[in-house]
């Protein structure tokens, strides 16, 4: 069975849309994309190199998957470690309105969310992947079948633009499993979720009166 498995690039203010380029995502009036390119050092393409090479699948969300499928399946050199797994893999959108996704190995889930991931995690060998595709992220999140998440946490705030946990998401701990920090300041922390949070107070003892 395998493991669905997160990487979300956010600023310290949260914001996740739109990390790889000006275009790439506008909506709501967004015009600071391409924020995560300045930090893309050997460090940074060592980790990702990581991660793509545990992958059995990918899941997208339906924005994430058009932007990469108008981009990595003209990325045609078999060392490429990125598109070499991109390309070759089944990938999964989650969508109710894409019908005919042309890349190839592209299935799309409409259906019933919680039933179809959790019927791709066990027949999945290897890491369910979703990169990027925050929306998607949170409502695994909220269902509890995101198992780990890689948070890449850059030094920059843009006070504009969405963000990964907004108001309403569902109260979820997570267990540090590991981390470093790349040669340009990125934050590379890995989490796995660990159910609810619990909760306590350094609020003194309140002195025994009867005493």
């Amino acid at each position: 069975m395998g493991k669905l498995v997160s990487t979300v690039f956010v600023t310290l203010d949260g914001v996740y849309q739109a990390p790889g380029g000006p275009q790439e995502d506008r909506a709501g009036g967004f015009d600071q994309g391409g924020w995560s390119f300045p930090f893309g050092d050997e460090d940074f393409g060592a980790f990702v190199t990581e991660a793509f090479d545990r992958a059995g699948a990918f899941l997208l969300g339906r924005r994430t998957y058009e932007i990469f499928a108008s981009h990595w399946p003209k990325v045609t050199d078999p060392a490429d470690p990125i598109a070499a797994k991109l390309n070759a893999l089944p990938k999964y959108v989650a969508s109710s309105t894409l019908a005919d996704p042309a890349w190839s190995g592209s299935t799309v889930i409409a259906g019933d969310l919680a039933k179809e991931v959790a019927a791709l995690k066990e027949r999945t060998d290897g890491e369910v992947q979703i990169h990027g595709s925050g929306a998607l992220v949170r409502s695994l999140l909220d269902l509890g079948l995101v198992d780990t998440l890689h948070l890449l946490t850059f030094p920059v705030v843009l006070g504009a633009g969405r963000r990964l946990f907004a108001e309403g998401a569902v109260p979820t701990r997570f267990r540090h499993t590991g981390g470093r920090i790349t040669g340009t300041g990125v934050s590379i922390q890995s989490y796995d979720t660990a159910g609810r949070p619990e909760y306590g107070s350094y609020a003194l003892p309140e002195p025994d009166r009867t005493a």
